[in-house]
């Protein structure tokens, strides 16, 4: 119940800051028109935004007859991870991206997806995988994946419709031209304010999707891991071009896959380390001796 209603309330908050920045480009019209394609994108992307996402990462959907052992494996790990849960089978999708990182998305447990880039499949060990499912699942399992991928595209319509105000101006409360002054603080505040009720309940959901993700896994520490080698391999220099084209699904990944960034308001995820001093408390055991050693060069593409 929790969970539904910070999604109605991110949604609102949403819908008004478009239908905001309508009104500001062209007044009560504007207003008018912002709130019909608000209500169409939300209608759209309740059905449709897991296929808008995962078309903007090209991922495809993994094969069971993959003659590939690792697909096999991580489709084999899904599936069992997802029944360990009590939750519907997903669908499973791989990246090509060297960048390692995953995501959910999906209106509903019963129309769910995870995807996971090739990166992430060859430079975590199995354990290390399973542990990051895990969390992947418990988005899905606590009903986060509607709000976090609908979240990515409203999000991306604000900051589109700002950069129309930037061009073509907005308009006073007499629906007169408010020239350049009024285009730039609905270019500018538009992006920020939609950004800002994004991270408010992006942050909190990570900590309880690590913590449920331990659960569904029984193995805090492999998450812990993970979460370490992934952020020390994109400092490393391992990025991810489309995530960069499409920054208002940052939220969406384990980790972020844009500009690393400490634990501050600005920030879409957590901090790694308080990630993994949370899952710590969970385990009492450290990470079981494996170390998370990584290189920082890139390595070439994939065969």
């Amino acid at each position: 119940m929790r969970n539904h209603l910070r999604t109605f309330v991110l949604l609102a908050a949403l819908t008004a800051l478009f239908v905001g920045a309508g009104y500001m480009i062209g007044g009560p019209s504007g207003m008018l028109i912002a709130f019909g394609l608000a209500a169409a994108m939300n209608l759209v992307s309740y059905w449709n935004a897991d296929k808008i996402v995962l078309s903007m990462y090209r991922a495809r959907e993994v094969d069971p007859a993959s003659p590939e052992p690792l697909l096999r494996n991580y489709l084999s790990d899904v599936f069992e991870l997802s029944d360990r849960a009590g939750l519907p089978r997903p669908r499973v999708y791989v990246i090509d991206q060297d960048q390692p990182n995953a995501f959910a998305t999906g209106r509903d447990p019963s129309h769910a997806a995870v995807a996971a880039t090739r990166g992430l499949l060859q430079m975590l060990d199995r354990r290390e995988i399973r542990g990051v499912m895990a969390h992947e699942l418990a988005h899905v399992k606590n009903r986060d994946t509607l709000t976090m991928t609908i979240t990515a595209t409203i999000a991306g319509a604000i900051s589109a419709l700002a950069n129309f105000a930037f061009f073509f101006g907005g308009r006073d409360e007499e629906g007169r031209p408010a020239g350049m002054v009024g285009a730039i603080v609905v270019a500018i505040l538009g992006p920020i304010a939609a950004a800002l009720v994004q991270m408010a309940i992006s942050r909190h959901r990570e900590y309880e999707a690590d913590a449920e993700g331990a659960a569904i896994s029984g193995d805090p520490g492999a998450l812990a891991s993970a979460l370490q080698k992934i952020e020390a391999y994109a400092k490393g220099g391992y990025f991810n071009p489309d995530a960069e084209r499409n920054p208002a699904t940052a939220h969406m990944f384990i980790v972020n896959p844009l500009a690393r960034r400490g634990d501050s308001l600005f920030s879409t995820h957590p901090a790694t380390a308080n990630r993994v001093e949370a899952l710590m408390a969970l385990t009492g055991s450290g990470l079981g001796g494996r170390g998370t050693a990584v290189p920082t060069t890139r390595r070439g593409p994939w065969s």
